[in-house]
């Protein structure tokens, strides 16, 4: 009879998720700040830092597959995963203060170095994070509670260090430099204890073989991936969704400082997004169990879009229609995170059950490299963009055409880009009913 586990305690969620408190705060700040940063305090031309940080992710299309490959099939006394994340941390704290405490002098080439590092590293340590997550619990909706966990302590993360970066402003600390030292400093202290807590007591399920089946490997493994429907609509709305976001927090600040014209306010204002992102979460995950995640995950997207609507219509002084925007427009960003961590759960049982092997690592590899181009391909496009419009932020002013082109790439392209998701996930192949099949059928063929 195959192994039962029984449903994880609170407890034991909150453990898993601590290390994304600091572990979150990573990547939001490459796209918040960091261009911004770089473009305005150091002087480089945009579109080169844009490109830069997009070029940077090109290793990414080897490094990605080969460590879910490793995280999936190197068995250890510890665990599969676990190992990954106490090797990843040290080299993630190390390429973080290097992005973000540059030296005055820092080049592009600085920039495209230490980032490639800082997403390699982020790699080794949030594949195999992630994985984990997933193989949790087989439960349908308890997977959404684990990501939900996770994704609340992303969201306090967030909420700490805009908090922080509050108290500095009011202290007279508005600048980048100082905003992204103290970021890193979080990251550098926290990260490590929350990452042993995690790895010493929640635990890690072995890894489900089938009986009676033929491991399938290779290139027919691969093939095998593409041929699963609920994959590649998934990987294509990661990438679509992604983008989408990414160009609206790539120019957030941008906007904030030279359309709306009230910089100091950008920490308040992120920070209410987050709030408000983090209270609507038990909403989302309530309408999840109504209507299932993958539809729960098509309203979020189309809710940030119907707000950005309206954003091209934001002008200087505007702030608290700026603001209002915002807010509403991030009240499901926490929800679309953990709905598709959840759903990429669902869709690993599905090969499981066709390649007789449980390749979680491999698959998150897969969707690592997507939310990876999507980030990419987001700074890319909301820095390349605006600059081919004439939109430079080291000039003191633009033209009325500059900053309303500004404001239609900001607001209405993402809108255009999540929109094209609509259709993938809609119909969605992989319900709650086709999933407890699935596990169903796994569970009778454990060995």
């Amino acid at each position: 009879m195959p192994k039962v586990f029984s449903a994880l305690s609170h407890k034991l969620m909150a453990l898993y998720g601590l290390p994304h408190l600091t572990h979150s705060m990573v990547l939001l700040p490459l796209v918040l700040f960091i261009p911004s940063f770089y473009a305005d305090d150091l002087d480089l031309p945009l579109a080169s830092v844009g490109l830069a940080i997009a070029a940077s992710r090109l290793l990414d299309v080897f490094i990605d597959p080969f460590m879910g490959i490793l995280s999936d099939r190197w068995l250890t006394r510890w665990g599969r995963r676990k190992p990954w994340l106490v090797v990843g941390t040290p080299l993630l704290i190390l390429a973080t203060w290097m992005v973000f405490v540059p030296q005055q002098s820092a080049s592009v080439w600085y920039l495209f170095m230490w980032s490639s590092l800082l997403f390699l590293s982020f790699t080794v340590f949030d594949l195999p994070y992630k994985a984990w997550g997933a193989e949790l619990s087989s439960d349908y909706n308890e997977r959404s509670r684990i990501a939900a966990w996770r994704e609340a302590f992303g969201a306090s993360g967030h909420i700490l260090f805009l908090f922080i970066l509050m108290v500095m402003g009011y202290l007279g600390y508005h600048g980048n430099r100082e905003h992204l030292q103290v970021i890193a400093l979080l990251v550098c202290v926290g990260l490590p204890i929350f990452v042993v807590l995690a790895v010493s007591k929640v635990p890690e399920k072995p890894a489900e073989n089938l009986n009676n089946q033929e491991h399938v490997i290779g290139w027919s493994g691969l093939k095998l991936v593409f041929r699963n429907q609920a994959f590649v609509r998934t990987l294509i709305t990661l990438v679509l969704f992604g983008t989408g976001l990414m160009i609206q927090a790539t120019l957030h600040k941008m906007v904030l400082k030279h359309i709306v014209g009230r910089p100091e306010l950008f920490s308040p204002m992120i920070l209410a997004e987050t709030v408000a992102s983090l209270a609507c979460l038990p909403l989302w995950i309530a309408l999840s169990y109504k209507i299932g995640k993958h539809r729960t995950l098509t309203f979020a997207g189309l809710w940030i879009g119907l707000w950005s609507l309206a954003l091209p219509w934001v002008g200087h002084g505007d702030i608290e229609l700026y603001v209002t925007l915002i807010v509403l427009r991030g009240s499901s960003l926490a929800s679309i995170i953990f709905l598709s961590n959840s759903i990429a759960a669902d869709v690993v049982d599905h090969d499981t059950l066709a390649s007789g092997r449980q390749r979680t690592g491999f698959y998150f590899s897969l969707w690592g490299m997507a939310i990876k181009l999507a980030i990419g391909l987001g700074v890319f496009l909301g820095t390349s963009l605006p600059a081919f419009y004439g939109f430079e932020p080291s000039l003191a002013a633009h033209s009325q055409a500059t900053e309303f082109a500004l404001m239609r790439i900001y607001g209405w392209l993402p809108c255009f880009i999540m929109l094209l998701g609509f259709p993938l996930m809609w119909h969605f192949p992989i319900t709650k009913a086709k999933q407890q099949a699935l596990r169903s059928q796994i569970e009778a063929r454990l060995k």
